[in-house]
């Protein structure tokens, strides 16, 4: 019987497309700017639970490496775990993020082809002001803001989309943004990037 699972709380996002990322509203259907996407993303649980194992408080984080459009599949992508999390919580999460778990994110089984693995490292997701930072030691070191419209002190947000992760995207862009794991050495700085109040769910 499959293990219910759900998360919410806050996921960025930064890609090396041009901002703003086309795949948001296209659903995956249109072309990354750059006619690939290198990427990664950052989640931070305020609530959840795989079963019984609580998964509130952790720090997950993505890398993905996607050589066309997303709805294309045949995507390449590793896991970071929170280091506080418990050995339930790990099996937990990979479940979840490798999409065996199902519910909303059972897409990743059908467009992940290449999966890299778990790393169980040290997270840290920091908030000051509007920016958000998210660092792995010696692998990611991240930062991104959002776009200010014109209402003063108003981001700039997408509402009421399909979008898999959640309906409403506040478009952002990174301040600084380099990963180096798995062979890859990515400058993704300047580039589009994205915050969704996420409430997943499965299975």
């Amino acid at each position: 019987m499959a293990t219910p699972w759900s998360i919410r709380g806050e996921l960025i996002l930064n890609c090396n497309c041009d901002v703003f990322c086309p795949c948001v509203v296209s659903l995956g259907k249109h072309a990354p700017t750059q006619g690939y996407c290198h990427g990664w993303a950052g989640i931070e649980i305020r609530e959840g639970h795989y079963g019984d194992a609580p998964l509130q408080g952790l720090n997950v984080g993505l890398l993905l490496d996607i050589p066309g459009r997303m709805g294309n599949g045949n995507w390449t992508a590793a896991l970071y775990v929170d280091e506080r999390a418990t050995p339930a919580a790990v099996e937990g999460l990979g479940a979840i993020f490798s999409g065996a778990a199902g519910g909303t994110t059972g897409l990743f089984k059908l467009l992940v082809s290449t999966f890299l693995g778990v790393k169980q490292v040290p997270i840290h997701f920091e908030r000051d002001g509007k920016l958000r930072r998210f660092v792995i030691p010696n692998v990611l070191n991240g930062s991104i803001e959002p776009i200010q419209g014109k209402a003063p002190g108003e981001d700039v947000v997408i509402r009421n989309t399909e979008y898999w992760m959640g309906p409403d995207v506040t478009v952002s862009r990174s301040v600084k943004s380099k990963l180096r794991d798995f062979g890859r050495v990515w400058d993704l700085t300047g580039r589009s990037a994205e915050i969704v109040q996420i409430d997943w769910k499965g299975p």
